[in-house]
């Protein structure tokens, strides 16, 4: 969980974040918050519905099918779209050793690589993936761990600039910045997608969602302080390597800084392979309830791998990487907010689904404490929730429910087979056509044309044939 949530989003979140000043630090408090609330009912929806799927099982179970294929759709289309704001921001520390002009076909050819590497290492199987993951969840925590703790020491208050640099409102700047620091926490929820692959679920994927979240709350908190204090305001805006170049500060030289960068390369690495699983998963326990394409229920070898899925996400994800490097000129931002709105769509239904439970059902199976308790929280994910999309702005909101509803065309021709039986076999006969026995056999040609023929006429026939004999 760690693994998928900390990649290389919180290596360039310090720059996405400049330009509303150390405001944005008070929107991180919140939106921390509110990850926490989220952390905590996909904790309790985990325990209440076992196996794979996340908020789309959650989704499905509470509130019908449609409602879980949207969710699927919504959190597949964040699956892809975020590999690709993870591979821009991996560019960008790639480069610290090559391609230091940035040149925009280079960096594509670069965040090409950095996505479909992780998409072999899937490819081979789970137990690849998961050595992989551990390998570079411990390799990027200790950069991190370093400046959330001795880069506190180097902080100088001159370099935050000021206070709300946005030029609007206080609320505004909170909100747009809460948008954007939200994407840091995308994948708090990886542990109940992936539930089905993990041993006593039940006991380890809640433990996995809220300690990881805790975690990774301390690292991304103080370490964006640091960033903020050590790296001039000025500068900060403009830089695709933030930490490598608070580590320059720190150190007085570059080598510090390549050791960041070369942790970051790696923790990118990391996060693409765990969400590469992550946008095969989903869409396959969707797919085996006959909720999307049946391609992406099958599998390959021994250890079940969901080999279209994995493809077909990596392809998504480097068209979206290209069209963002010709097209968009905040290519991480951009993608970023995308990636959030399309996220907090399940985030919000799978609040929505654990309060509807405990409105139906909590009083008679929870204590008073642990009813109110939850109840509170579930709220406070859902308004949090409801926050974010409010904070990415009009253009995202318009472009992300543009390709959410998308969906809905490719629910009607899912369901098209299914909707075409049950309408003949509920309609019955009709007055013209009156009910047929199902186990009645067609009759013979010539019984079906001769004439009605009297009670008297058979007596005469049976009779008469009894005779010949």
């Amino acid at each position: 969980m760690v693994g998928s949530v900390i990649g290389t989003g919180v290596f360039a979140l310090p720059s996405a974040l400049a330009p509303y000043g150390p405001i944005a630090l008070v929107a991180f408090v919140l939106v921390t918050i509110g990850a926490l609330a989220l952390a905590m009912v996909f904790g309790r929806l985990s325990e209440r519905v076992p196996g794979s799927g996340g908020p789309y099982v959650y989704a499905r179970e509470a509130f019908g099918e449609f409602a879980g294929f949207l969710t699927a759709w919504s959190y597949w289309i964040t699956a892809w779209a975020g590999n690709a704001a993870i591979a821009v921001a991996w560019v960008g520390y790639v480069e610290v050793f090559v391609d230091k002009g940035h040149h925009t076909w280079g960096s594509i050819g670069i965040a090409l690589v950095g996505l479909w590497l992780p998409a072999v290492v899937n490819l081979t199987g789970v137990r690849n993936i998961g050595a992989f993951q551990v390998v570079t969840t411990v390799l990027k925590f200790l950069p991190l761990a370093f400046m959330a703790t001795a880069g506190l020491l180097f902080v100088k208050s001159g370099n935050f600039g000021a206070f709300n640099a946005s030029g609007g409102s206080a609320l505004g700047a909170v909100s747009a910045a809460g948008a954007i620091a939200l994407f840091s926490y995308i994948g708090l929820e990886t542990a109940s997608v992936a539930a089905g692959r993990v041993r006593e679920p039940r006991r380890n994927v809640p433990r996995a969602t809220v300690y990881g979240t805790l975690a990774c709350a301390a690292i991304y908190l103080l370490g964006t302080l640091a960033v903020l204090g050590t790296v001039p305001h000025a500068q900060l805006g403009s830089s695709t390597a933030p930490f490598t170049d608070a580590m320059n500060n720190i150190a007085g030289g570059h080598w510090a800084g390549n050791l960041v960068a070369a942790a970051a390369v790696v923790s990118g690495l990391g996060a693409l392979n765990g969400w590469t699983l992550i946008c095969a998963e989903m869409p396959m326990a969707a797919a085996r309830d006959g909720l999307f394409p049946a391609a992406f229920a099958g599998t390959r070898g021994r250890s079940e791998v969901p080999a279209f899925g994995i493809v077909s996400a990596t392809v998504l994800a480097s068209v979206l990487t290209v069209v963002s490097y010709t097209q968009f000129t905040k290519v991480f931002t951009e993608i970023v907010l995308l990636s959030v709105l399309t996220a907090v769509i399940p985030y919000l239904v799978s609040a929505a689904a654990q309060l509807s439970w405990l409105v139906q059902h909590g009083r008679a199976e929870l204590d008073r404490r642990r009813f109110a308790r939850d109840v509170t929280v579930a709220l406070l994910a859902l308004v949090f929730s409801y926050w974010s999309i409010q904070g990415s702005g009009y253009q995202t909101v318009y472009y992300g429910l543009f390709t959410v509803l998308l969906g809905i065309p490719v629910y009607i021709w899912l369901k098209r087979p299914h909707t075409a039986a049950r309408t003949a076999a509920a309609s019955g006969p009709t007055e013209a056509e009156p009910a047929i026995p199902a186990t009645a056999q067609p009759l013979p040609k010539a019984a079906r044309t001769a004439r009605p023929v009297g009670l008297p006429t058979i007596l005469r026939r049976a009779l008469t044939t009894r005779h010949q004999h």
